[in-house]
């Protein structure tokens, strides 16, 4: 009997709320004049370099003789290099104000089939992030494929300094 009291005291309290029932959510059409986003005018509304000025650099490993290669590409362009071909469809990096910082990139990875020469099989489509790798791997046996860096700027960003204070 005690068990069941502290069961119904609950169960009491919940009828007695004084909040009136959640409304039901109302589906309704986007108007067409707000389907499309507004344009927006160069280098404002915080959104950096536009994403055809943005160049990324893409490291690519054959393990099978060991070299290595930057490929610096912008968003929209692939490359061939051998028997693999590096598709880059988009790079992002966050704002230098925001923590943690991220860079990363959108890459699909087409492999030339051994058995088929005029045929490719795509091995990877997604994001790739400098600082977690881990995170989406290339998976294959000859070919590593990693971002490296992303190249663009935010509006109110320092220019970068010069390379002589780096050295």
């Amino acid at each position: 009997m005690r068990r069941l009291c502290p069961v119904a005291a609950l169960a009491l309290l919940a009828a007695c709320s004084d909040r009136p029932p959640a409304p039901a959510p109302i589906e309704t059409e986007i108007p067409e004049d707000l389907q499309s986003a507004p344009p927006q005018p160069a280098g404002e509304a915080g959104l950096g370099t536009p994403m055809e000025e943005r160049v990324a650099t893409i490291g690519l490993l054959n393990k099978r003789n060991n070299i290595s290669q930057d490929l610096e590409m912008k968003p929209g362009e692939s490359r061939r290099v051998g028997d693999v071909i590096v598709r880059l469809s988009a790079c992002e990096r966050t704002a230098p104000w925001e923590m943690p910082g991220e860079t990363g990139a959108f890459v699909q990875v087409l492999v030339r089939d051994r058995d088929e020469p005029d045929s490719w099989n795509r091995i990877f489509s997604g994001w790739l992030f400098k600082r977690s790798p881990s995170l989406n791997v290339v998976e294959h046996p000859i070919y590593d494929v990693w971002v490296k860096d992303c190249a663009m700027s935010f509006p109110g960003e320092e220019a970068p300094a010069s390379s002589s204070t780096d050295e």
